[in-house]
């Protein structure tokens, strides 16, 4: 009767965010991926098919599969050595270092677009390359986007491996090469594999990088479903990518949790080494990364100071106008200010659902049902946020579910964003909590909520302020769904500096440059917030 009872109630505490998971995620998407399959009210799965042989789909597939796993390669090559460094070695300044490599991933996709645009113009730092507008900028940005996720990721493993090991097989004559080959990297394998397809992902999905920096020369698969939709009102062909490109994330999401699912050796306590002149490859290695991470930021930094000639805060002071020749309907701190209360609503909804999400898919037991709802929840990972701004206009759009000129509509879209970063936030660290505390409370008399209030609250409370600050920040950067949904009159940040950019005059250039850097600086500076708060690794899946 208790376990019935028990049921029972996790069934109704599942509702609540299932219910709006279908209603603000699975409707949207199902309704904009059948006006491709219905474009008349007739089911015409033939279209979609012919979809799938053009040389233009073709095209972008390729540039999509290949610069992803040139990025994903870039970043692996750049993220190990460095995770070694940061997880592996004890020196001073060790922990400043660790919140500099988080810096980028937490940045807005159109604003490390911006930041590489500005470092390789032909007026820029790096001009004379002639990288501007060429694919190996648009893998050089998704590298510097994801260095973080595998720095974090591969460093947590780890900093869990017990040294032990490799200590006997030095003792036993190896040298440090087979050491690293026979017994480091294979306990590592499962974090690279995990570190590999969710950086993957990542770069395949990636959108205000490639928009910015691709031009009309260069689509992934999500550009290419936003100008489809946008300006080619195909909506058949973007539904086609839309369902290729959720087979496709869904397998690797699959595949990043199966990889989580393999845990480290626990590393026995004992204080880590000092840097040796042995380590000086490594450390020269993860000083070049570094190097390479802060150089678009400085030169976003120098072109905001900039405007011609002239030096000085020009362009932040033209922050509070619309704009050369009223570029804008708004001035950019106004759009700031929208972006914010947005952001903070979006936070909001997102943690009260992915709060419940973690409790339930944490609770000892619970077998196939809790992994299917944990999968269920991070489907919005595994779906284009191009498609799910687009498939809010589209069905959202009547009575009683009217919320086009709805101020609902963002915060709601972006909830849907980061919906899953606040479940995997919170999750491990109530998974962590040992049941037993639970137990020896209800045995005392406590009830369900008194149990929460005294055991898992005072457990996950630093892990639920991350949560927010996290959902705070994704929602802050948002591009892709908001792209769609923004009105003219009231954009958020992100969308008035792509419209910037695309402005003729230096004074709307300016301000393009010095708004990316307010948007960079505000978002480093919540996640920077999270990141004491929070132990795990931010951003990993």
């Amino acid at each position: 009767m208790a376990r019935h009872r028990h049921a029972v109630a996790t069934a109704a505490l599942a509702a609540l965010p299932l219910a709006a998971l279908a209603l603000f995620f699975v409707y949207p998407v199902a309704g904009m991926v059948a006006r491709g399959f219905v474009p008349d009210g007739r089911f015409e799965p033939g279209a979609v098919l012919e979809v799938l042989t053009r040389s233009r789909v073709h095209r972008v597939l390729w540039f999509t599969l290949w610069s992803a796993a040139a990025g994903t390669l870039l970043s692996l090559l750049l993220g190990l050595p460095t995770a070694y460094a940061l997880h592996r070695l004890r020196f001073p300044g060790r922990d400043l270092l660790r919140a500099v490599v988080v810096v980028p991933f937490v940045l807005p996709t159109v604003v490390v677009g911006v930041a590489f645009r500005q470092l390789i113009a032909p007026s820029g730092p790096l001009g004379g390359l002639g990288l501007d507008g060429s694919a190996v900028a648009i893998v050089a940005a998704l590298a510097f986007f994801n260095v973080s996720v595998v720095v974090r990721t591969v460093g947590t493993f780890w900093e869990s491996l017990d040294p032990r090991r490799e200590e006997a097989a030095a003792a036993l004559g190896a040298s440090p090469w087979q050491v690293l080959r026979t017994v480091t990297l294979p306990a590592l394998r499962p974090g690279i594999v995990s570190a590999a397809s969710v950086v993957f992902l990542f770069c395949s999905t990636a959108f205000g990088v490639v928009l910015t920096l691709g031009g009309l020369r260069y689509a992934n698969v999500e550009t290419e479903i936003y100008l489809l939709t946008t300006q080619e009102l195909d909506l058949t062909a973007a539904a086609a990518l839309s369902v290729l490109q959720l087979l496709v994330l869904t397998a690797l999401l699959a595949l990043a949790a199966r990889a989580r699912r393999s845990p480290p050796l626990v590393r026995t306590a004992r204080p880590l080494p000092r840097p040796r002149w042995g380590h000086a490859p490594v450390l020269l290695w993860t000083a070049l990364t570094l190097v390479l991470l802060l150089a678009p930021l400085v030169s976003l930094v120098a072109a905001s100071l900039r405007r011609g000639q002239d030096w000085g805060l020009a362009n932040y002071r033209a922050l509070g106008t619309a704009g050369a020749d009223n570029a804008l309907l708004v001035p950019v701190t106004e759009a700031l200010v929208t972006s914010l209360e947005v952001a903070l609503l979006a936070a909001l909804l997102a943690l009260a659902l992915g709060s419940v999400v973690a409790f339930l898919v944490s609770r000892p037991g619970g077998g196939r049902p809790r992994q299917l709802l944990d999968g269920v929840f991070m489907l919005p990972l595994g779906v284009s946020a191009v498609t799910v701004g687009f498939g809010f206009l589209v069905t959202l759009d009547r009575p009683p579910l009217d919320l086009r000129s709805s101020s609902l509509l963002i915060p709601v879209a972006q909830a849907m964003v980061a919906l899953p970063l606040v479940v995997r936030t919170v999750a491990p660290v109530l998974r962590s909590v040992d049941d037993r505390q639970r137990q020896a409370a209800a045995s005392l008399g406590a009830g369900p909520l008194r149990v929460l209030a005294t055991v898992d609250l005072p457990a996950a409370w630093r892990a639920l302020l991350a949560a927010a600050g996290f959902g705070f920040a994704v929602s802050l950067g948002e591009f892709g769904a908001t792209s769609f949904l923004a009105r003219d009159d009231d954009p958020t940040l992100p969308v008035v500096i792509y419209r910037l950019i695309g402005r003729p005059g230096a004074e709307n250039f300016g301000m393009a440059m010095a708004a990316s850097v307010v948007l960079a600086v505000t978002t480093t500076a919540v996640m920077l917030a999270v990141q004491r708060l929070r132990g795990g690794s931010v951003g990993a899946l």
